[in-house]
């Protein structure tokens, strides 16, 4: 970001009523029925920021929205769209406006034939599996968790993992947009390509997501091949582990030495549930919460948690379920997060020097002691404007730090190291976690796509209706109090 100072944050102007339309106030009144009492707050699902917007909607209809985004234009104020809120950063936050999107949330349309569905942003992708089961058919690809919505997937180009598999935003086929001026409109890429490949990751920014056509598949099983492998043979033959199977995913534990390798293909085999007790029981959620507590205070502790955590997992083991059921993992506790997309070229000079940092840190008494695994998955390439596997083969890798009983531990320095190697790597941050960059590092990331975006904004919103801090901070480079990266944190 510009050393310079920036103007305020700015807001669109009040609107002057035009002739036939309501006065404020009877807006106000027919949104009653769905405006949360005054004072409610927003938090996100990793407890790690808060924000109390000034009216927070529930609407239940379309033409709610509509008068939402009317009242908006009226007093001037910014319209901040919110789901679940699992992204682990202020993505969503706001202190004007915000539309909570839980009961627009139901499947309009699922066409077996031709294997797509029509939703509303809002539903929650685990009751899309439902819906999806109930007609024999299944997402092709999914992320860690579905207790998030199906817009909030699509607008931050959340991935899962396998070599030939995009972002999930690549399985859109087109969207129902409420624009910022109240217009209804539907894109796809033969009819307005330009904000169809906006909005599949527009950071929520281009419009109020109505509906989204997702091209979907037959359900199947997927069997999960399991093994934990040294570090070194594992990055050594990094290539040939990425494609060995359909979805490859690996966990590293640092202060192990050591990787857990996950394979998993598509199979016609019966059930087989996993079998990992140790870490799906007692032990394996209460004891390490209580060990990661006492690292807290005790910070060299967290070396032996984390090689405790490694040794609970370390049997090979094989599933085979349902497709959802293999993709989505226990995340256990709320969490810090960070992560990157790299080339998939420069992956394994990452890693090594990814380790080399964290030996240092670990032999040094007054280093970091970050206490949980790394976690590495991969994309195919993709042509969405600001999703980071745009444009290549992308390795994706992640730190985690898990806040104990919803409690803060230190992640500052962890993840401004891990950054900087990371960026070192051409890396692209994932869009709903945390990262530093401004307008001038993201263009130089991501090119002439980085400037089409900015453009479609200006087109589809030129008053600024959906900027909240986030989008006027990272996308417009804004400074100041208003956009403080901090702002919104639980602990400033």
């Amino acid at each position: 970001m510009s050393s310079q100072s920036s103007p305020p944050l700015s807001k669109p102007p009040p609107l002057s009523p035009r002739a036939g339309e309501r006065p404020v106030q009877a807006l106000y009144d027919l949104l009653k029925p769905v405006t949360l009492r005054p004072g409610t707050t927003f938090t996100n699902w990793g407890l790690s920021y808060t924000c109390a917007p000034l009216s927070v909607f529930q609407p239940e209809t379309e033409e709610q929205c509509e008068l939402i985004l009317e009242l908006a234009r009226r007093e001037g104020k910014t319209v901040r769209v919110a789901g679940i809120g699992h992204s682990p950063s202020d993505l969503a936050c706001t202190t004007d406006f915000m539309l909570r999107t839980d009961r627009l949330d139901r499947v309009l349309e699922v066409n077996v034939e031709k294997h797509y569905i029509v939703a509303q942003a809002g539903v929650v992708l685990s009751n899309v599996h439902d819906v999806l089961a109930r007609h024999g058919l299944a997402m092709r690809n999914l992320g860690s968790i579905s207790d998030q919505t199906l817009g909030g997937v699509v607008t931050t180009a959340t991935h899962g993992s396998g070599w030939e598999f995009p972002v999930i935003s690549m399985d859109v086929l087109a969207l129902v947009l409420l624009l910022a001026d109240g217009t209804r409109v539907r894109c796809s890429r033969e009819e307005r390509p330009d904000l169809f490949l906006a909005s599949i990751c527009g950071l929520g920014s281009t419009g109020l997501i109505l509906e989204i056509t997702l091209n979907v598949e037959p359900a199947f099983r997927l069997r999960d091949e399991q093994e934990t492998l040294p570090f070194d043979d594992v990055v050594d033959d990094l290539d040939n582990i990425a494609r060995s199977a359909e979805h490859v995913r690996l966990w590293w534990f640092p202060q192990a030495g050591t990787v857990r390798v996950s394979r998993a293909n598509r199979t016609a085999e019966p059930r087989k549930p996993a079998e990992t007790w140790l870490w799906h029981s007692l032990v394996g959620f209460h004891f390490l919460q209580l060990l990661l507590f006492l690292g807290r205070y005790l910070p060299d502790l967290n070396i032996w948690t984390a090689r405790f955590a490694a040794w609970l997992v370390r049997d090979k083991t094989v599933t085979v379920d349902d497709s959802h059921r293999v993709f989505n993992i226990d995340c256990k506790y709320p969490q810090y997060t960070t992560e990157w997309a790299i080339p998939h070229e420069h992956a394994a000079a990452c890693l090594r020097e990814l380790r080399a940092w964290l030996e240092r840190e670990l032999a040094d008494p007054a280093g970091l002691r970050p206490h949980f695994p790394v976690e590495i998955r991969w994309s195919a390439p993709d042509d969405i404007w600001l999703s980071p596997s745009n444009g290549r083969r992308t390795c994706w890798i992640g730190l985690v730090q898990y806040k104990p009983y919803g409690l803060p531990v230190p992640y500052r320095r962890l993840f401004a190291h891990f950054e900087s190697a990371v960026l070192a790597h051409a890396g692209r941050p994932h869009w709903a976690k945390t990262h530093p960059l401004g307008p001038a590092a993201l263009r130089a990331a991501y090119g002439a796509r980085f400037d089409d975006f900015v453009r479609v904004l200006g087109a589809a919103d030129p008053r600024g209706l959906f900027r909240n801090a986030y989008v006027q901070r990272h996308v417009f480079g804004r400074e100041g109090p208003a956009v403080d990266p901090r702002l919104f944190k639980a602990r400033p």
